[in-house]
């Protein structure tokens, strides 16, 4: 797996350009993530819907819809992971406010390195520590948060359940 450092340099030196793109020199793998563009809507609408059924499963999915996916990254900067050609993943963060609200990844692209490249071209965008809620119940997300040093500092409630407030490590 590629380290961190490696990652971040990358984007550090690649930020102005239109797209970042991570390897993998084992499995000869790109993650490529780069800006939303309107063709993505499609299949990141399916991929949505698809993510929060197989991730969160204990909650009713019966009128959820692809359409929630508008709503959901409305007014939000979308950034959009490539894997072996395909979309992967995409995460959605409110900028101004250094928050994370969105990072799902295709369920066929899970364990791949995808989130993690989504998640370190975020930081570069917030100018100061990033910031997300965490559904209590969604352990795998937990679990990869908390591999990666994010600390809880507060809990909530929300129409979803119990929540987790995170912040970022220091970078």
């Amino acid at each position: 797996m590629i380290s961190k450092e490696i990652i971040y340099d990358i984007i550090t030196v690649e930020r102005y350009l239109p797209h970042t793109t991570v390897g993998f020199a084992m499995n000869k793998a790109v993650i490529t993530v780069r800006e939303f563009r309107e063709a993505d809507r499609p299949f990141l609408r399916t991929l949505y819907l698809a993510a929060r059924k197989a991730g969160w499963q204990w909650l009713d999915s019966q009128h959820w819809q692809l359409e929630d996916f508008d709503h959901s990254v409305l007014g939000e900067k979308v950034l959009v992971a490539e894997y072996q050609e395909h979309i992967a993943g995409f995460a959605s963060l409110l900028v101004a406010d250094s928050f994370l609200h969105n990072l799902f990844i295709d369920p066929a692209s899970q364990n791949q390195g995808v989130a993690s490249a989504l998640l370190e071209a975020c930081y570069p965008l917030c100018r100061k520590k990033m910031l997300l809620k965490c559904l209590t119940r969604n352990l795998h997300a937990l679990a990869f948060y908390q591999r990666r040093d994010w600390l809880v500092i507060s809990s909530g409630l929300s129409e979803k359940g119990d929540y987790f407030l995170m912040q970022a490590p220091d970078r």
